[in-house]
């Protein structure tokens, strides 16, 4: 496992919504501190070739939203992106007005957004929640309902052939209510970790809480379990990246409000032995964030965007720095889960500044594509995004 590649100049997002359909990975709207996010623009797509790892964006329509809204999600943020049968499908998240609750697809082939239509009872509008799929359901879980007010309660899950909403009658010792925590589904369980909780205090004043927990909704029964889990137990945090590999669930960085910190650290958990590992591949890291897109295409995760406190930025991006002290980042990190002898080969010419005039034309671009700052570009008007 290492970390083989650092490139500079992607979309510059927070709060986005990232997923790879074969070798593409789409990543729907977000935000960049200093953009106005109350209008009702239509949401814009970014799309990365993973063999090349050049972006592209992805027209979007110059109409307002008013004329579109039978067909076209409005920009927003903290929403949820899934993948069956290679459509994707887009659910809540909000702009600085309201939330949404009206179910989106993007088309993969032809690139354009339809609005299906629905039955049964849809979920409340809100954001900050998580979507995972189960065989043909998608289940979504937590975020905080605009109407009201609260954390949400109830499990929701959409048939992706019926398109029918209905509501999961849990069990079990369920899991504290919270937005912006993380789901992965591992054979026949969705395990959920971290997120922003509340609790009061002595004097009943609400304070953020950040569980460590891990907890998994068995998809047989319905029921919730908590795991007693040993090993390198990570800190509770919100607004993490997740993964799976192997079977197992990887979480990276995010941020602890009660701490004050934000992390970039690698941790593995074992649903089988309930073992918590921390992971420390070589290579580059990503410096300390959150709210960073995350997807996997084979064997490599690709991180890109997310927003950091300040430290040792260049004057152009001090001026960049929202009120809150953070940056937003337009940068992408690659995570090969199982390096080739091709690959660490690429690494070494690259980190010991070896003459690679000698290489065969095909590979000095692959080696180019590797480190060479991208260059976003409108994509082609067919559907094809390189």
């Amino acid at each position: 496992m290492r970390w083989v590649a650092h490139i500079e100049g992607c979309p510059k997002r927070v709060n986005h919504a990232a997923v790879a359909v074969n070798h593409k990975i789409y990543s729907f709207g977000g935000y960049s501190t200093g953009e106005d996010c109350s209008g009702y623009t239509s949401m814009d797509v970014h799309v990365l070739n993973t063999h090349t790892n050049r972006w592209v964006k992805h027209p979007v329509s110059e109409l307002p939203y008013f004329e579109n809204d039978d067909i076209l999600p409005y920009r927003r943020y903290g929403h949820t992106a899934i993948v069956y049968k290679d459509q994707i499908y887009i659910w809540g998240g909000r702009n600085d007005r309201a939330s949404c609750s009206v179910l989106f697809k993007f088309d993969t082939f032809w690139h354009c957004w339809m609005a299906p239509a629905t039955t049964g009872p849809v979920p409340l509008a809100r954001d900050g929640h998580t979507a995972c799929v189960y065989k043909n359901f998608m289940f979504i879980f937590g975020g905080y309902e605009e109407e009201t007010d609260l954390f949400a309660k109830q499990v929701y899950y959409l048939d992706l052939d019926k398109l029918e909403w209905n509501y999961a009658v849990c069990g079990g010792y369920e899991p504290t209510l919270r937005d912006f925590h993380t789901t992965v589904c591992i054979k026949d369980k969705i395990y959920l970790f971290g997120g922003r909780g509340a609790m009061l205090s002595l004097d009943n004043r609400p304070l953020e809480s950040y569980c460590n927990q891990v907890w998994y909704l068995d998809m047989k029964t319905f029921n919730w379990h908590s795991c007693n889990a040993t090993g390198d137990i990570p800190v509770g945090r919100r607004s993490n990246a997740a993964f799976v590999h192997n079977e197992k669930m990887y979480i990276f960085g995010g941020y602890n409000a009660v701490r004050g910190k934000h992390y970039n650290d690698l941790y593995m958990f074992d649903p089988e032995t309930f073992v918590w590992t921390k992971v420390n591949p070589k290579g580059r890291w990503p410096c300390k964030r959150r709210r960073q897109g995350c997807a996997k295409v084979g064997d490599r995760v690709y991180i890109f965007g997310g927003t950091s406190p300040l430290t040792n930025k260049t004057p152009d991006e001090q001026e960049e720095v929202g009120l809150d002290g953070l940056v937003d980042h337009s940068d992408m990190y690659i995570l090969d889960l199982n390096p080739s002898l091709k690959t660490l080969s690429m690494v070494a010419v690259r980190n010991y500044n070896l003459d690679d005039t000698v290489l065969p034309q095909s590979l000095r671009s692959e080696l180019s594509n590797m480190y060479i700052p991208n260059k976003i570009t409108m994509s082609r008007p067919n559907h094809s995004a390189g």
